[in-house]
């Protein structure tokens, strides 16, 4: 193959997973809800996170726009009849601070804050954006999770170089597709149920035993490209169109997959089930819908 074309196929694929890595976080619930509020002419932005560890009480700042401005913060557990619990914000630095009670992993608290300035009262976030909503989870050691990102990104740069060999450039098609299998596996089937493990005490909430929509995600990448491989074989072929139409399906089927949200219909706490006396291990559902 022509080492132009070649450097040119890889630069795409490259764009493509720094595309479809950058949206998934984006969309996942390590990325804090942002916006701005306005006070006496002022913008602020604000930065609330929508993702806690189970290990301490979870810190919700927000900028102090002085003149005896004061906030309170609002929250309640998630998908329950629960009253919203009101906090006084305390003023720390040019902060006014305040902190939600650590939850058992895969509980969710709903929040939001009132601020109240000389000219009236503003809510953060706004009313049109809907409370902010936070999954705890337990710690994950990095020497877990690190290789699980790195396997999962592995995946999709091999899986959209495969894809694009299929349609452009023939020759290194096969070798890819195997690739990305093995990247696949290692990374979804293996790596993701032990990071999944550590952070929700759960390996697999997705089918059969349950509905976590991503893990249900990974198992649906993992059969296209175990179907591409058994479709395409080790040795080239004398007629090449269905190989090649199988790897371009499951190099589609990955990229919209990865169009869907990070952790959407994902894992969380039933407390109704906690409250009857069930461990929380025990009483993680999935299959919801997310905020």
């Amino acid at each position: 193959m022509d080492k132009k074309k070649e450097v040119v196929l890889w630069v795409v694929a490259v764009a493509l997973m720094i595309a479809a890595a950058g949206y998934q976080r984006r969309t996942g619930p390590s990325y804090p809800a942002r916006g701005e509020y306005a006070v006496a002419g002022q913008t602020y932005e604000y930065r609330l996170p929508r993702n806690a560890l189970t290990s301490a009480d979870m810190r919700i700042a927000i900028d102090d726009p002085g003149d005896g401005a004061a906030a309170t913060l609002y929250f309640k557990r998630y998908r329950t009849d629960d009253p919203f619990t009101s906090l006084p914000l305390a003023a720390e630095d040019d902060e006014l601070v305040g902190f939600i009670p650590a939850q058992p992993a895969a509980g969710k608290v709903e929040y939001f804050l009132i601020l109240e300035a000389a000219e009236g009262r503003v809510i953060v976030p706004g009313a049109s954006k809907g409370n902010v909503v936070m999954r705890f989870k337990d710690r994950v050691p990095l020497l877990s999770l690190l290789p699980h990102i790195f396997m999962m990104f592995f995946a999709i740069l091999f899986g959209m170089r495969a894809g694009l060999a299929a349609v452009f450039s023939i020759d290194p098609m096969r070798r890819l597709t195997w690739v990305t299998l093995g990247g696949m596996t290692l990374g979804g089937m293996i790596l993701g149920p032990i990071a999944q493990k550590y952070a929700f005490g759960a390996y697999w909430t997705g089918f059969p035993f349950d509905y976590d929509l991503t893990d249900n995600k990974v198992l649906i990448m993992w059969l296209v490209w175990v179907i591409a491989c058994l479709v395409i074989g080790k040795r080239p072929r004398k007629d090449e169109r269905v190989a090649r139409l199988a790897v371009v399906l499951a190099a589609l089927v990955m990229a919209v997959v990865y169009v869907i949200p990070h952790s959407a219909r994902g894992t969380e706490l039933d407390y109704e089930l906690l409250e009857q006396g069930v461990e929380p291990a025990d009483a993680l559902r999935s299959g919801r819908e997310s905020p």
